[in-house]
């Protein structure tokens, strides 16, 4: 059965890829302006939603429809959790916790998964489509804003399983393609990516408010008013997450 999934959800959350992109935390992001604090605060609101995520995958690797989704090689805790070292140290656990809208993120991953786990797909794709798609041009920016070297810092960007992204992401599509759901499913697991990128937009607001006190209110201004050359070109790369 082909039901055309991935279609739908590139189709049915375009808005709210484009509203998360205009959120102002990511406006500075992508113009180059990423402050340290800031992003390892980011980079530990991720490590509960994907260790979630993908803890909740590792029940499900057998269900019927969500079961055919799981790709182990796109997990990405392990990688956050090396950047979450790099970033706080050895003892980075006693120090990283989850924002409210992190933790508001983990609890409906949770929940979806106990009630109809076909909705995890939803966070799926949310997630590990835009890593893959984006990823290289987030992991230049980070680099060049924060000034990191030799792979420090951006672990999570890098997919050392994976050797032909583009291949992989075909293949993925036409497994979601044709998982065996009807319509109804469908449009219910696209208005769950709509809600996840709801959450990611939760997340990524709750850090504004350190991104301003670190490079103060005028220049955060200045680099969420307008669009410049350079976030219209990131955007443009961003824009194909699926295609």
């Amino acid at each position: 059965m082909s039901n055309n999934l991935a279609t739908k959800l590139r189709e049915g959350t375009k808005k709210a890829h484009t509203m998360a992109e205009n959120m102002g935390f990511i406006k500075c992001f992508l113009k180059g302006t990423v402050e340290k604090n800031s992003y390892r605060r980011l980079v530990g609101n991720l490590y509960f939603v994907y260790s979630a995520m993908e803890e909740e995958m590792e029940r499900h690797r057998n269900h019927p429809i969500t079961g055919k989704m799981y790709f182990s090689e796109l997990n990405r805790k392990r990688s956050l959790e090396k950047d979450l070292t790099y970033y706080y140290g050895a003892n980075w656990q006693e120090q990283v916790s989850s924002t409210p809208g992190g933790e508001a993120y983990v609890q409906r991953i949770r929940e979806v998964s106990a009630t109809e786990p076909e909705l995890l797909i939803a966070h799926l794709y949310t997630r590990y489509m835009g890593d893959l798609s984006g990823g290289q041009i987030l992991k230049k920016i980070a680099q060049t804003g924060m000034n990191l070297r030799n792979g420090q810092g951006t672990a999570f960007y890098e997919f050392a399983e994976i050797s032909d992204e583009k291949a992989f992401k075909a293949n993925y599509r036409q497994t979601m393609n044709d998982l065996p759901i009807d319509e109804a499913t469908a449009d219910k697991i696209v208005d769950e990516a709509n809600d996840a990128f709801g959450m990611n937009m939760k997340m990524f607001q709750e850090l504004e408010g350190s991104l301003i006190k670190a490079i103060g209110q005028m220049l955060y201004n200045s680099l969420t008013r307008r669009r410049t050359r350079g976030r219209k070109e990131a955007e443009t790369e961003l824009a194909t997450a699926d295609s």
